[in-house]
């Protein structure tokens, strides 16, 4: 699936003026909120028709205003998933998956009913009303009934938004499954790093309602543009180890192992890991004594100071790169330079698998 699109649309005293292309897999439109990610989702859609633009998925063009086209939204077979469930209160989980199926064309491949319904874990809900349902049951049904429309394209607008977070932990498992086990290319908007980092292979960063800039997770969240809080390395491994009496699991990256706070993993599982900058400490000797349980060994590729009186300090170790946000005080201090062999500590509690 290829999917191209260019909007511009004047909202009051807001402009969205943006474009990008995607393929398959999962695209992340990322940004702050107000940066016109919503409304962009909207025009791809067919919930909004812009100004100026054009839409174009596997060759065929589904808006073109030059050329006055405008394909509604019902003939798009695209699946919809808002911050709300947005489920039939009337009807049970099993009727509301269903319903979705009303909407797959006559030529589409059946979805499997019986496969999505085990993919989202909802085999135990099927005969039970959406207002049983916790916050989390209840998006995952309605992820299972945009799937059963057959879509050619999901788009996912904030689907974890409205949840707290331990909804959030329960239901991020199933977005990675459904991002590893079906074809169909997704749309993702969100402004949570982790989600991003998680799911995303691809992240489109909007800013103002334009386009900043394109590029994976780990590109992308490590940009000095990226808020503060948030920015960090990320970070691909494969499940080592599982220890259930402490809650923890050790995941092996490219020259060292962490560890970190779940143990709902299993050995061998491929994860992504997110290590904000802000909670990476630098030592140039390696510490005792410390109740963190990560320190990498690494050495400085690059120290770059953003002219505030701090800097953030690129540590490579292996393949992987870990991100240290320091005072450029503490860098004279440690007479930190390019190529100097440094340890990187970690806390666990800022690891989100």
């Amino acid at each position: 699936m290829t999917l191209t699109v260019e909007a511009r649309q004047k909202l009051g005293s807001f402009t969205l003026d943006a474009g990008f292309s995607s393929e398959s897999g999962v695209t992340a439109l990322f940004g702050r909120s107000g940066s016109g990610k919503t409304s962009m989702v909207r025009i791809i859609a067919g919930l909004a028709r812009p100004d100026q633009g054009r839409l174009v998925i596997d060759g065929e063009v589904l808006v073109d205003t030059e050329k006055r086209i405008f394909v509604p939204r019902h003939r798009r077979r695209f699946g919809y998933v808002f911050q709300e469930g947005r489920l039939f209160p009337h009807l049970s989980v099993r009727q509301n998956l269903t319903y979705g199926r009303w909407f797959a064309p006559k030529n589409a491949r059946p979805a499997q009913f019986d496969r999505i319904v085990g993919m989202l874990g909802i085999d135990a809900l099927l005969e039970r009303r959406p207002g049983g349902l916790s916050g989390g049951e209840k998006q995952r049904v309605a992820i299972g009934r945009a799937l059963l429309s057959a879509p050619r394209l999901l788009l996912m607008d904030e689907p974890l938004a409205a949840l707290d977070e331990a909804r959030k932990a329960e239901i991020l498992p199933y977005l990675q499954r459904l991002r590893d086990e079906t074809a169909t290319p997704i749309v993702y908007v969100s402004h949570s790093v982790a989600e991003v980092a998680q799911l995303a292979d691809r992240v489109v960063m909007m800013k103002d309602g334009r386009v900043e800039t394109t590029g994976t997770p780990s590109e992308i969240l490590s940009l000095p543009s990226t808020d503060r809080r948030e920015a960090g390395a990320v970070l691909s491994g494969t499940v080592q180890m599982v220890d259930p009496a402490h809650g923890l699991s050790t995941v092996e990256l490219s020259a060292a192992s962490i560890v970190i706070p779940t143990a709902r993993l299993v050995a061998g599982q491929a994860v992504r890991v997110h290590i904000p900058e802000r909670d990476v400490m630098v030592a140039t000797i390696r510490p005792e004594g410390l109740s963190a349980l990560n320190i990498i060994e690494g050495l400085v590729s690059a120290i770059e100071p953003d002219g505030e009186g701090m800097a953030r300090i690129r540590i490579r170790s292996g393949n992987d790169v870990v991100l240290s946000r320091v005072t450029t005080l503490s860098v004279e201090r440690l007479a930190l330079s390019t190529g100097k062999p440094v340890f990187a500590v970690i806390k666990t509690v800022a690891l989100d698998r």
